[in-house]
């Protein structure tokens, strides 16, 4: 395809792999390193040919000069077979199969893609083979390979790329994608070495141009016979694509791409298939359970478990601040606590810590996106070296989690909070144990920042006004980020120890999350540290050009209802009864983006873009059906009003959000770190506001002998537990499902006996 419509395809097809629970990996060869999963900006490179013309089409044959001349390649199918094979990828989806060429009875002219399927064990989903191609011998070859060719369709009928019916019959069809799944692990589960070709035909919207798209391919055909372009090998090809594209006036393009968007919706049914079959397979004796074993307390630096375990690849992502045990104890119905006295109860025992809690939830969004992900997240915290230190350090571990930024102390006790509540849960008193936080050395920061160099830093409000400012000033100097998590009312204050009125040129810190009441604090605070006065203060505010047609805006925002399903919670007044806007408009010279959580009235997000003229907000205007207010002030710049409402949760759902906020903030820094620039686009912004209200809900749901649990991973000590329980009651998982919006999100069921239930 031409570029930039490669590149758009590349980007649509991984979205679809999203958008139907997979995780994309597409294959490419940067720089002799084969990469499975590409990044944004691998992706453009390999795209642009013209301005990469050393990029080479990489076939089997290819393969060792390639990587040994650090070239950089596209492969073939042949060639991804292979990669897909060695990584364990079990279904790839492409948009059509290499054959025998036509007249390749003389020229013996064969693709080494059919080879291929005889050592790989992939499920190979293509809209047939090549139109271009020989597609009755093609077949025939398969047949004497061994090659199970299978129509993904209600009839034998094979495909021929551009059209639904080739005019030849494959030997099977199914038109589901478990019989399809049942297909590849059947063959997987005999040791067979060869792959399967699942053929889809094109959308049935693109029958009739199909017709005339295959008049110009026999047209190129004969042309290339004429011209000798039909000898020139792997060049035949792509030189026959492009004179179909235009010898059908660009017709044939957009049917290319929508059976190549539509194989990868296929391949990712049939890949979430076979997963699927794969867990219920292995549930029997493979699921999670919460084991804590707690050894006697050694106060030496060697103990093993409180050795960090060591990276060598550097954090994306470094996360300072609290780690901390919870314990929580709860009374039972009619209890009540009598003094110099016990009584029974329940005692759960998780762990916490706003630092630590954020950094769970963005390493396990980070991985559910690309499992390679897993070192791209640290956590640097203050850990004792006792019991509970080193129940951090191999809890976190379990997760998949790096140890090598807590900060061991043999000083001072790990942080510990230590909850009682009552029958209904609400909090009756408790000890809370966290001095340790104080005892983090600045210095040892400032080391790792240094030797870890990441894209983004966040710190919660537990740290010292020192450390706050020591790690603002570095990281400006670096040219690195802060995002500021404000932890409290009180200890939200503390981020302004590192403003300086006199030299602040721009917002010292780039993000910070801060819920209403902090918001307010902040504002205040600000005001009396004459943070709010000074002349580059001023002329922050000025270069907004906030006028009547903002007002006018934000009035009309705030006459809109809070949420479309619930009128009972009101209309989005307090954005001006409160002075939220206002509040938040007078903190941008500190933070450019300011993420509000609302509780129940969900998130407002208030930023500001400066000198980026190709920010696409620039070409936004106000819509309040959107829920946006957009006032553009000097050339390149504007400021950004936007409200995200709650999510939707049945009333008869049980909702445990414990640790919301921690949850949202966590997930958020996740999208930041694989998309930098998330601010400046307005629909991937949308996407990951939401993905990041979404993780914090976690819900069952009894009906009839079924438990249903929906669950995020961030809550997987609340769904160990559940498994726990009905392992004990012999209730086994019946089945499990990923949500295909959200790979982070789970629902599964559970046949219930009457204990069980109970």
């Amino acid at each position: 395809m031409p570029h930039p419509t490669n590149l758009d395809t590349a980007r649509s097809v991984e979205r679809i792999v999203r958008e139907n629970g997979g995780i994309p990996a597409t294959i490419g060869i940067i720089e002799g390193r084969v990469k499975i999963g590409l990044e944004p900006h691998e992706l453009e490179r390999l795209a642009d040919v013209a301005s990469n013309p050393t990029v080479v089409k990489v076939s089997r044959r290819d393969i060792g000069p390639v990587l040994s001349l650090k070239k950089d390649g596209g492969t073939t199918c042949s060639s991804t077979l292979i990669f897909a094979a060695l990584s364990g990828i079990k279904v790839f989806a492409t948009g059509g199969l290499g054959g025998v060429h036509r007249g390749g009875e003389d020229s013996m002219d064969v693709s080494a893609d059919l080879q291929e399927l005889t050592r790989c064990s992939v499920g190979l989903v293509s809209a047939g083979v090549k139109s271009i191609l020989d597609i009755g011998r093609t077949l025939e070859y398969l047949e004497t390979l061994g090659v199970p060719v299978v129509s993904y369709a209600e009839s034998n009928d094979f495909p021929a790329f551009y059209t639904r019916r080739s005019g030849f019959q494959s030997p099977w069809h199914t038109s589901d994608p478990q019989s399809a799944a049942s297909i590849l692990r059947t063959q997987h589960q005999l040791g067979m070495s060869n792959g399967v070709m699942f053929a889809v035909p094109i959308p049935e919207a693109y029958e009739e141009v199909g017709q005339e798209i295959q008049k110009a391919v026999e047209l190129a055909l004969r042309e290339a016979d004429e011209n000798g372009m039909s000898r020139r090998g792997k060049e035949v090809t792509p030189w026959l694509l492009k004179r179909v594209s235009e010898l059908t006036t660009g017709k044939s393009l957009p049917s290319n791409i929508a059976l190549i968007e539509n194989t990868a919706r296929v391949g990712t049914q049939i890949a979430a298939a076979y997963a699927r079959m794969e867990n219920n397979s292995n549930s029997g004796g493979s699921q999670p359970s919460l084991n804590i074993a707690f050894n006697p307390p050694k106060h030496t630096s060697d103990d093993p478990s409180l050795t960090p375990s060591p990276v060598d690849s550097p954090a994306k992502l470094v996360i300072i601040g609290s780690s901390a045990v919870d314990i929580t104890s709860q009374l039972p119905k009619e209890a009540s606590l009598t003094s110099h006295s016990t009584v029974p109860g329940s005692v759960t025992l998780s762990l916490g810590g706003v630092a630590r809690n954020i950094a769970e939830a963005a390493h396990r969004s980070l991985v559910a996106s690309s499992p390679a992900s897993s070192h791209e997240t640290l956590l640097v915290s203050a850990v004792g070296q006792d019991s509970f230190g080193r129940l951090l350090s191999e809890e976190s571990r379990q997760i998949g989690m790096r140890t090598d930024g807590f900060v061991l102390t043999s000083t001072a006790r790990t942080a510990v909070c230590n909850m009682m509540l009552d029958s209904d849960g609400g909090l009756t008193g408790g000890v809370a144990d966290m001095d340790i936080i104080q005892s983090l050395d600045t210095a040892t920061v400032l080391d790792t920042l240094e030797n870890q160099s990441p894209s983004l830093v966040a710190l919660d409000g537990n740290l010292s006004e020192k450390t706050l400012s020591s790690v603002v000033r570095s990281c400006n100097e670096r040219g690195i980020p802060v995002f500021f998590e404000p932890t409290s009312v009180a200890k939200s204050v503390r981020i302004l120890s590192a403003m300086d009125a006199n030299t602040m040129a721009c917002w010292p810190v780039a993000f910070a999350s801060p819920n209403l009441l902090e918001l307010a604090h902040m504002y205040r605070t600000a005001g009396e540290m004459e943070l709010t006065q000074s002349n580059a203060w001023w002329q922050a505010i000025d270069a907004m050009g906030l006028g009547s047609e903002y007002r006018l805006s934000l009035e009309q925002l705030a006459r809109r209802d809070a949420s479309d399903r619930d009128q009972t919670k009101g209309t989005l007044s307090f954005l001006l009864d409160r002075g939220v806007a206002q509040m938040a408009v007078h903190l941008l010279p500190l933070f450019q983006h300011l993420v509000i959580k609302c509780g129940d009235l969900g998130v407002i997000v208030v930023f500001r873009i400066t000198a980026n003229p190709d920010s696409k907000w620039l070409n936004e205007r106000s819509n309040i059906h959107a829920r946006q207010v957009v006032a553009h002030g000097q050339p390149g710049s504007c400021v950004v009003v936007k409200h995200f409402p709650s999510l939707a949760l049945d009333p008869e759902v049980v909702v445990n959000v414990t640790g919301a906020g921690d949850s949202l903030v966590g997930s958020l820094l996740s999208s930041l770190v694989q998309t930098p620039q998330l601010f400046e686009d307005l629909h991937a912004l949308d996407t990951a506001i939401q993905q990041a209200q979404k993780v914090s809900t976690y819900k069952t749901i009894v009906q009839d002998e079924v438990l249903i649990i929906k669950y995020s991973r961030l809550q997987s000590k609340l769904y160990k537990v559940h498994w726990q329980s009905l392992r004990y009651y012999n209730s086994p998982c019946k089945e499990m499902q990923v949500d295909p919006a959200f790979p982070l999100h789970f629902k599964l069921q559970f046949n219930l006996n009457p204990e069980a239930k109970q």
